[in-house]
């Protein structure tokens, strides 16, 4: 679409967003008022501001620009200056103020509100206060422009540079010119090639230290969403000698100046020597080191000795009215005994019961304890199945942010959580840093249960926390391997448990509770997956959509959750003139669908259904239903599955994706009444025993399998899993 260049003055702010930039405002050009709509942070009524977009038709207001850069003139002449102060945008001046000081100073009046504020105190009723704040409230405006206009030369998004301003007030221009490459930090958000081509214009050398240090860092960090916790140096130097192009002496001096800074740490583990972020290496240790601690700690000789374990035990198994196995009984006992305990097993091992068991005895025991799980719909299943309040691991940290927007959680070392015990579902999906920040926050002398699949995926993000804490053999560990008799008759069980070991399912075996329907070709698979989701399921066995997830291993192929999404949706929630939707990127979104968050946001504010409770945070895998589209405001409302309700402008909608159908990777730690899963082709490292394991657990009451019995096999013989490297295991193992 064609370019266009609006140059004017603003007149109004329709609305801006703190958080991201997004800003409606319409301008005084000299061919009349104009609406624009973009990332444009940090501007005031009164300004000259120059937009380059395109035009666009809003739904409501019809045409305005989309703005995709901008830049702010700073006002020339009397006439704009007195234009400028009038309005407001510098607090305590007014119109009659704003004409006092332009009658003193002329064109030169912002010259000395920024450099020599003290000189307004000329004017009548401006204290020296006053003047001082005047001057600082106008160097902040100023200080933040010039670094805007200053990224904007190189396509850098607003919000990056109101971000650094934040950091840096007046030096941030001179600081990111003398290192461009501090915007590539986490902490800011640019990719690593937008500060190279600032640094590389500005006439940095291509074997800069500053140039190959940020490429180091960059490949660590591009590595966490492997799931590495680090990177031998060998294999992180080669990477980065092959993307900038440079020599392994000189990545060499950049190793010795990031560890000199404490940006890295370089350290002989798992046989290796392993490159950590620090960040990384701090979570790592700390993690290890607290869970031996815990093992090892002097506990004051046990009020409850062996019999008085045992009599608890009959009494719970009265109670409910069973009787424990023998490793149920040891997983019981061991939480009794030790501070940390694991309890693994696959589905129909009786994990739930065991946990309800050892729940009662911490009852017993005066313990009080509290339940959570990675994710909201894992924690809504434990909260039901333990009859007990149960949170995600965000909300019982307090995820949110501190005054100076960092990432925090309320409860830490020095806040701990007022709980004696603390037990943990789905312990799989836990990478390290979340592991690492509940820890920081149970108080010294509690205990931890962690329950889990060790055979299900690793977790989305870094490390292999609970496999690495089983692999090291020195925490309590029991596992649970017997099928109980209830389950047996389960063909979801039998199957997940056939497949982990190894073996392709017979189908010819007929079950109630899982079926394989062969289909050939995607097309047909496609058209098989929507007929059941939309129709067979509903008519046939009183299973709504709303109770079925379509699974698939994959996100390409007319099979994968891209497809597939588009087609459930306009079977489930078909385009209306009475339904409003709105494109963005490669996604439509309607009122009705629903949709899943994608990465972590600390910053997204939330407010419970009836408005009582408020707070900030959601979190990769959690799933709502777009309950409104409001164009006037550009938001999007999302209801989520545990009664929050978020509100999305446009511009944070790549945080959300369709969830008719998801990746099996994303289903991790749920669990729906009917799976439907698209076994379709896809690359080999998706199509693995343990995707197909993780799939097949995830259905509660029904699974229909739909694909190739050839994918299936191909499935069950792939036991290949991708290396992560993480140095948990060694470490614990070293101390234990």
């Amino acid at each position: 679409m064609e370019q266009i260049v609006i140059d004017g003055i603003i007149n109004n702010i329709v609305f801006t967003n703190a958080e991201n930039g997004w800003t409606v405002l319409r301008l005084d050009t000299i061919d009349g008022v104009v609406t624009a709509a973009g990332d444009i942070p940090g501007v005031v009524k009164g300004e000259r501001i120059v937009l380059t977009g395109t035009w666009i038709t809003h739904a409501q207001y019809g045409e305005q620009l989309k703005a995709e850069s901008f830049e702010i003139k700073p006002p020339t002449g009397a006439d704009d200056v007195f234009r400028y102060l009038a309005s407001g945008a510098i607090k305590n001046i007014g119109p009659a103020k704003a004409r006092d000081i332009v009658d003193k100073f002329g064109s030169e009046a912002l010259n000395i509100i920024e450099n020599e504020p003290e000189k307004l105190t000329a004017i009548k009723g401006v204290s020296e206060r006053q003047a001082r704040n005047i001057g600082k409230d106008y160097r902040n405006q100023a200080g933040l422009r010039r670094l805007i206009n200053f990224l904007s030369g190189y396509n850098i998004k607003p919000l990056i540079a109101t971000r650094v301003y934040k950091d840096y007030g007046d030096a941030a221009v001179d600081i990111v010119h003398d290192n461009p490459y501090i915007i590539a930090t986490e902490a800011y958000g640019a990719e690593f090639f937008e500060a190279d081509a600032i640094a590389l214009e500005l006439g940095f050398d291509n074997d800069s230290t500053e140039r190959v240090s940020s490429a180091l860092v960059f490949q660590l960090m591009h590595n966490l969403a492997n799931g590495h916790t680090f990177i031998p140096k060998n294999k992180l130097a080669a990477a980065v000698a092959e993307l900038i192009d440079v020599t392994y002496e000189v990545i060499d001096e950049a190793f010795d100046a990031l560890c000199e800074c404490g940006e890295i740490i370089i350290e002989h583990i798992a046989g290796v020597e392993g490159c950590y972020l620090a960040h990384m290496h701090e979570a790592e240790s700390y993690t290890a080191i607290r869970l031996t601690d815990m093992i090892n700690a002097p506990r004051e000789k046990s009020s409850t000795s062996h019999r008085k374990t045992t009599d608890f035990i009959d009494n719970i198994e009265q109670a409910q009215g069973i009787q424990y196995a023998t490793m149920q009984k040891k997983a019981i006992e061991l939480a009794i005994d030790s501070n940390v305990l694991v309890l693994t097993g696959g589905p129909g091992t009786g994990k739930t019961t065991t946990v309800r068991g050892i729940l009662m005895i911490f009852d017993e025991l005066n313990l009080k304890t509290v339940l959570c799980a990675p994710t909201g719909r894992a924690a809504k299943r434990l909260s039901s199945l333990c009859e007990r309040d149960a949170a995600t691991i965000h909300r019982l940290l307090g995820a949110g942010l501190d005054e100076s927007g960092e990432h925090i959680f309320y409860h830490d070392e020095e806040n701990p959580l007022d709980a004696d015990a603390v037990i943990v579902d789905e312990s799989s999906m836990i990478d390290i840093l979340l592991m690492y920040a509940l820890l920081k926050a149970m108080k010294p002398g509690s205990k931890l249960v962690m329950v889990g699949d060790a055979d299900q995926l690793p977790p989305v993000g870094p490390g292999s926390m609970f496999a690495d804490v089983i692999r090291s053999e020195t925490i309590p560990t029991v596992a649970l391997t017997d099928i109980f008799r209830q389950a047996e008759d389960s063909g979801i069980v039998r199957t997940a448990h056939c497949v982990n070991g190894g073996d392709v399912p017979d189908f010819s075996q007929k079950y109630s509770d899982i079926y394989f329907m062969t289909r050939t070709n995607d097309e047909q698979l496609a058209q098989t997956v929507a007929e059941l989701y939309s129709e067979r399921l509903p008519k046939n066995m009183g299973i709504e959509p709303s109770q079925i997830q379509v699974l698939s291993p994959t996100r390409k192929r007319t099979g994968g959750t891209v497809s597939l999404n588009k087609l459930l949706r306009d079977k489930v929630n078909p385009k209306s003139v009475h339904v409003k939707e709105k494109q963005y990127g490669d996604f439509l979104f309607r009122v009705g669908d629903r949709v899943m968050q994608i990465r972590n946001n600390y910053d997204i504010l939330w407010t419970s259904a009836d408005k009582r409770v408020s707070g900030s945070g959601v979190f990769n895998g959690d799933v709502g239903i777009i309950s409104d589209i409001d164009f006037d405001k550009e938001v999007v409302t999302v209801a989520f599955e545990d009664d929050r309700v978020v509100y999305y402008i446009f511009d944070q909608l790549p945080e959300l994706e369709p969830a008719f159908a998801m990746t099996v990777h994303k289903s991790q730690g749920s669990e729906y009444r009917a799976v439907i899963l698209a076994m379709t082709e896809a690359a080999p490292v998706l199509l693995t025993r343990s995707v197909l394991y993780t799939a097949i657990t995830r259905a509660k009451s029904l699974l229909v399998i739909v694909g190739s019995p050839e994918v299936m096999a191909k499935m069950v013989h792939n036991d290949k899993r991708q290396r992560r490297y993480s140095g948990l295991r060694a470490r614990l193992a070293d101390r234990g």
